[in-house]
């Protein structure tokens, strides 16, 4: 440490809050930029910009401002799109950083994969399209499966796998919709498992701080539902992974400062996804390397920002973190049962009553995550996920969103919460009437009949809840089950099926709302819809 310094950090939201802490702890001034005046950061900060963080010129600005009038050592910026930004604004102030051009190739996925190429890192195939109405011909040389990605977004907003042309018009389309350049890549698809990596680079030498295993599902998107660091895979496998990682940040021009990877291990080998100047987001660097290894990785970074060596790196402990996302049918959010702040190491809640919330179709649209670690893998994984499983996300009755997921009109890509594959559950469910009608509705109340054999179906919900644990969690609101057809029939259970405890609720508080209305037309339509 070389005295008292002043940091200038793009981003203060969730992902910013280790940098600005550590920054503080160091005893340097911290100065945030952010768009929102209401980020969380902000009340932590010395001095806060109100700056759109996509104006460049408007951020280079500032950060001049404050190295001439006021002194600033570096520019930093941690799980954001904007790395590309610190690097312009570095240049601008004649302070620390990797040159402007490669932190550009590093945020926009089509200089990135021509670099790649150039240089002989394995990456998939691609081609760039520009033009939102001309491009099958394009696509249909190319071949499935593919995937299409915009240029220039993170989170896998508005990417998509695509086997046929079929899929492409409203694939294409949403990539451009989310691309700011209006530029569009489509690349060869490559299965296989995908790994997480963060690490420095401090004049040339490279230290790797962390690989996570990631858990992606709900094909044809690249909805990532946790990671687990670090990653149990064959450590020749691993090494692999990180020589591609390394070899991949350093054609990019990555030689002093922080590199965020995305791995395939296809059946070729390691095939570099995408490589960024900067940390990870989605609480690896900030949270569940930290906690796995016993380094604040972010505090090195900090430190090269600003000149510096980055410290000793050296992992103190060996404990497996693992984080896992809460997410939600679509709806609007009526009530959330059973979260807290405190659940295992660190809770983060992303929704809140009366906000809309959907399926996600990329990482920005889940609910909340819960990150827990321990000495044993399976501790750290088991807990993660049961506590939240432990979350419960009740959406207000009615409504057209929900409705459609659960009458299959929309979302048709995403799996049924549970199928009946018990013989004898199959039987009683097609023995089932539909549904009792108004009168006897308000005669017996709402009543769920109960399968025969629930302890036999092996399923799963999308968060790993089994079928007797839904049906205890039912008990455990107060709603009534009950032997024989109950009130609400076959039809309560083929929501149930498809929108998991979620979908249940939803329809047995839609009914109850129709109820005390006494609006007998309207649950008639109701039940005639399905």
């Amino acid at each position: 440490m070389t005295g008292t310094r002043r940091i200038y950090i793009l981003g203060a939201g969730t992902m910013q809050l280790p940098a600005i802490r550590i920054a503080k702890g160091f005893g340097w001034e911290v100065v945030c930029a952010d768009g929102n005046p209401a980020a969380p950061g902000r009340k932590d900060v010395h001095y806060f910009e109100h700056i759109d963080l996509r104006d460049r010129e408007g951020i280079a600005a500032s950060v001049v401002e404050w190295r001439v009038k006021k002194g600033l050592d570096g520019v930093f910026t941690t799980g954001t799109d904007f790395s590309a930004a610190v690097a312009y604004a570095a240049e601008k102030a004649d302070l620390p950083g990797i040159p402007y051009q490669s932190a550009l190739r590093a945020s926009d996925k089509f200089l990135m994969r021509s670099t790649f190429k150039e240089a002989g890192v394995p990456s998939p195939d691609f081609t760039l399209l520009q033009n939102p109405h001309e491009w099958h011909e394009q696509v249909e040389m190319f071949g499935f499966p593919a995937v299409v990605k915009p240029v220039d977004n993170m989170g896998a907003r508005g990417i998509r796998r695509i086997d046929s042309m079929d899929e492409c018009h409203e694939a294409v389309g949403a990539a451009f919709a989310s691309s700011a350049s209006g530029r569009v890549i489509i690349e060869r698809y490559i299965e296989g498992p995908e790994f997480s990596l963060d690490a420095l680079m401090y004049r040339g030498d490279f230290t790797l701080c962390g690989i996570a295993d990631r858990h992606i599902r709900f094909s044809p998107y690249f909805i990532e539902i946790g990671h687990t660091m670090p990653s149990n895979f064959p450590a020749s496998d691993l090494e692999r992974i990180i020589e591609t990682f390394k070899k991949a940040a350093l054609a990019l021009g990555i030689d002093n400062g922080a590199a965020k990877g995305d791995i395939k291990l296809g059946s070729t080998g390691p095939v570099a996804g995408e490589v960024a100047a900067r940390l990870s987001g989605g609480y690896m660097s900030g949270w569940t390397y930290p906690l796995s290894s016993g380094v604040e990785v972010t505090a090195g970074a900090l430190r090269i920002s600003v000149g510096e060596p980055p410290g000793d790196l050296r992992p103190k402990k060996a404990y497996t973190a693992a984080e896992r996302a809460i997410f939600s049918i679509p709806g609007t959010m009526q009530a959330i049962h059973g979260f807290s702040e405190n659940m295992g190491d660190a809770a983060f809640l992303l929704t809140a009553v009366g906000k809309k919330v959907t399926f996600p179709i990329n990482n920005v649209e889940k609910c909340g995550n819960i990150i827990c670690s321990a000495e044993r893998r399976e501790d750290a994984c088991d807990r993660a996920e049961e506590l939240c499983r432990s979350v419960i996300l009740r959406l207000k009755p009615g409504g057209r969103q929900p409705l459609d997921f659960l009458r299959r009109r929309s979302h048709s890509w995403v799996p049924d919460a549970y199928i009946l594959q018990d013989p004898e559950n199959i039987a009683w469910l097609q023995g089932l009437i539909p549904y009792a009608g108004p009168d006897v509705l308000r005669e017996e109340g709402l009543t769920v009949p109960l399968p025969p054999f629930p302890e036999r179906e092996p399923d799963r919900d999308w968060l790993g809840r089994s079928f007797s644990q839904t049906l205890d969690l039912f008990a455990g609101v107060g709603i009534q089950i009950v032997d024989g057809q109950g009130s609400v029939g076959k039809q309560f259970w083929q929501v149930l099926l498809r929108g998991g405890y979620q979908g249940g609720l939803w329809y047995l508080d839609t009914l109850n709302r129709m109820l005390q209305e006494n609006s007998d037309s309207e649950i008639e339509e109701f039940f005639a819809g399905w």
